[in-house]
């Protein structure tokens, strides 16, 4: 039993990471960014690239090493966000929504397609892979990779929330979420504010694509498809727009296909996640945490 909930709590902790971008994306601007598991995705090929260069360190240690590449990682997929949001999603901002939509499946498909074109479509092997001798606790098998990368996604979440309820910044964004005319005519910048929200989700995904890379060994160009989607799942579990209903629905949906592959087998893994979201979505449309919201026109 506590092995099932060990392992839900690890994968949880890499959609929570990558739920909150969607969260944070969607409660400023109410845009569902589609292409933010791909940010996932292009952050362990970007810390592939970085650590090419830093073959000479390796003597310093696997951890040590993850670390640096870790925030130079975060910086570049931020970076990248930011372009994105400047260049693809500011000119719709005051189109329907639909168009947003299609745009950032559009978006989606040129990350992928580009990564595909640069580094071939077989998968790479990541140049650190974190290893660690087992250790038994309550009968579940723990290793120290695990506890390192749970602790850097926590010690990240909590940042974040610390940024977003107890800074300026992080009050122009709540502002905004309330009411972008509003917060503008009070000398909010909105667009600046947005592309900071745009840059934080991008590098919590960059920083979960390193991550990931570093556990499991291998990358490439589709491994963001699959944890985009799972990440949506788990921010609409939460209740999408709301920060801490996005770290929620991601230990959640991590525990859902923990006991789900369990009974079930690890071939309906999938199957039980979206299955699950489908019925959350019949019964309680606005996620654990998430409130019903009336729109001004």
């Amino acid at each position: 039993m506590f092995q099932l909930i060990w392992n839900g709590l690890f994968v949880g902790s890499f959609y929570a990471l990558v739920a909150l971008g969607y969260s944070m994306v969607y409660g400023i601007i109410k845009l569902l960014n589609f292409a933010h598991g791909d940010l996932y995705m292009l952050g362990s090929f970007l810390a592939f690239v970085v650590l090419g260069g830093f073959t000479g360190l390796f003597g310093l240690g696997s951890i040590p090493i993850l670390l640096l590449v870790l925030l130079i990682t975060m910086l570049l997929t931020g970076g990248i966000g930011v372009l994105i949001e400047r260049i693809a999603y500011r000119p719709l901002r005051s189109s329907p929504r639909l168009a947003a939509l299609i745009t950032a499946v559009g978006v989606s498909f040129t990350l992928e397609y580009a990564v595909r074109q640069i580094f071939g479509a077989s998968p790479l092997v990541f140049p650190i892979r974190l290893q660690g001798a087992p250790v038994e606790v309550l009968g579940a098998r723990i290793t120290m990779p695990q506890l390192v990368l749970m602790l850097v996604a926590a010690i990240l979440m909590f940042l974040l929330q610390r940024y977003v309820m107890h800074s300026r910044e992080g009050r122009a964004m709540r502002a905004i979420a309330l009411d972008q005319k509003a917060s503008l005519l009070m000398g909010v910048n909105v667009n600046r504010v947005i592309s900071r929200t745009f840059f934080i989700g991008s590098a919590l995904a960059g920083a979960a694509g390193v991550m990931a890379a570093a556990y499991y060994g291998t990358i490439d160009f589709l491994m963001g498809f699959v944890i985009g989607l799972k990440a949506f799942t788990a921010a609409v579990i939460g209740g999408i727009g709301n920060l801490y209903g996005a770290m929620l629905g991601g230990v959640v949906l991590g525990l859902l296909e923990s006991f789900g592959t369990h009974f079930l087998g690890g071939q309906w893994r999938d199957v039980f996640a979206f299955g699950f979201l489908i019925l959350f979505l019949v019964f309680k449309p606005t996620g654990i945490l998430g409130e019903r919201v009336v729109e001004r026109v």
